[in-house]
């Protein structure tokens, strides 16, 4: 059946780029199937993607003290949470990059080159000597290998959300290209689930010494099964779109800033709170409610994986009600609620309690997270879709989302952890607002 799907999909490129040749749409004549087909290889590399960036997080715990050697566990993971953050300030740069890369010479080249950029950077992780070692060399190469990663991701996002919303079925976009987060968490639950096997098999003597590097190896590896699934993805654009000469540069985006800005407004609010409650989440209910890891992991796989399995549903409720009320419905939602969940969190002794809590926040983050990618694609026209898209979200996240553990973890250190509370609430206001304001690209977008 795969050998099929393939041979399928390779005729389909190969008929592609014929039809792109003299200017027809590559995907008009597609098949529901053949959509589907392009949905799943474009999303297994968007999995891979994520599983590698988040086994970071996941494993600070693990193996911050054989980079960062000092006694104060909150100082290690600080450090650690540092440079994760570092890895978010290149996605500017690899969205704009892979954005350019993708506008001018096909999303499908732009997708190729960032995962094979994910795997580079992983592979590099699992094989870096420690402070122990090599003293500070140690890392400086494990920053040098996250802003590799964070310029890949930064690069995917963009692409692989174009890519997604372009071949999509009209009608059911919202439903089709929520699966770029489906994978998104997919990554982030396979690398908790990874995590809570090596918890099981291993002693924590043992992960801390070695059994951390595992991981950064089977994402090394994943990789290249995803290189091999996208091979086959069929082309969105036309030859004619790739060499206007309006496409991917930033001066033809800047004829579009309002549109930029306002993806700017709304992503700043849903991928700090998104990150609040997913990746450190996980260093929350460790460090502030007091649960063991193994407990931690163990709640975070539970909700990740219900909160997986709403985007879908999320996505499909946009395509009814129209992507400007479902931005209205999270804004509104995650500044009334995200304080009380986080409150009611820190005092909560129950691990099934806090696993409905957490849930119930990602219900409404999912409002935003399932349409994410869609919603900015609708707002770009095609020669500059991918930049607009990919750039306009890594700025935000580098801003906000990627520092939003490190925000945390600093006003914890300073005694002051409910002031973060209060500051993904605000961020979140401001998406309702910028939300409030804009038309419904839906109904008035650009993607045909």
């Amino acid at each position: 059946m795969a050998t099929s799907s393939n041979s399928t999909l390779h005729t389909t490129t190969g008929a592609a780029n014929d039809s792109a040749a003299g200017g027809a749409s590559p995907i008009a004549e597609l098949t529901s199937r053949q959509r589907v087909m392009a949905i799943v290889g474009a999303s297994s590399g968007n999995l891979v993607e994520w599983f590698d960036f988040y086994i970071y997080s996941f494993l600070a715990l693990y193996f911050s003290s054989a980079f960062f050697p000092s006694g104060n566990p909150t100082t290690q993971l600080l450090n650690t949470a540092g440079i994760f953050a570092a890895g978010f300030l290149m996605r500017p740069v690899g969205g704009w990059l892979f954005g350019r890369i993708a506008d001018r010479y096909g999303r499908k080249n732009s997708m190729l080159i960032s995962v094979l950029m994910m795997c580079f950077g992983s592979l590099m992780i699992a094989v870096l000597p420690t402070y122990a070692q090599i003293g500070t060399a140690a890392p400086a190469l494990l920053l040098l290998a996250r802003l590799f990663q964070g310029l890949s991701v930064g690069g995917e996002y963009g692409t692989s959300a174009t890519y997604m919303s372009e071949v999509a079925q009209s009608g059911r976009r919202g439903f089709f290209a929520s699966f770029q987060y489906v994978t998104l968490i997919g990554g982030q639950l396979l690398a908790l689930l990874v995590l809570v096997v090596l918890q099981q098999v291993l002693t924590e003597t043992e992960i801390r010494a070695w059994g951390w590097r595992i991981p950064f190896v089977l994402g090394a590896c994943a990789a290249l099964v995803s290189l091999y699934l996208r091979r086959s993805l069929t082309e969105t654009t036309t030859a004619s779109e790739r060499t206007s000469n309006q496409a991917g540069r930033l001066s033809t985006l800047l004829a579009h800033k309002r549109a930029f800005i306002t993806v700017l407004g709304f992503t700043a609010g849903g991928s700090l709170i998104f990150y609040a409650f997913t990746t450190y989440m996980q260093k929350y209910l460790v460090n502030t409610v007091g649960f063991h890891a193994k407990t931690a992991s163990a709640v975070m796989t539970v909700a990740l994986l219900a909160y997986m399995c709403m985007q879908p549903l999320f996505g499909a409720l946009s395509d009814r009600i129209g992507r400007r009320n479902s931005m209205l419905w999270f804004g509104g939602l995650a500044t009334l609620c995200t304080a009380p969940l986080l409150f009611a969190l820190r005092d909560v002794s129950n691990p099934i309690v806090a696993c409905i809590l957490i849930m119930a926040a990602l219900a409404i983050v999912s409002l935003y997270t399932s349409i994410s990618g869609l919603i900015k694609a609708e707002m770009f026209p095609v020669e500059v879709r991918a930049l607009g898209v990919g750039l306009s979200y890594a700025v935000a996240n580098a801003m906000f989302g990627g520092s939003a553990e490190y925000v945390a973890l600093w006003f914890k250190s300073g005694g002051m952890e409910q002031n973060f509370y209060w500051y993904v609430t605000a961020m979140c206001a401001i998406s309702f607002v910028v939300a409030w304001r804009m038309p419904d690209p839906s109904r008035s977008g650009l993607l045909k």
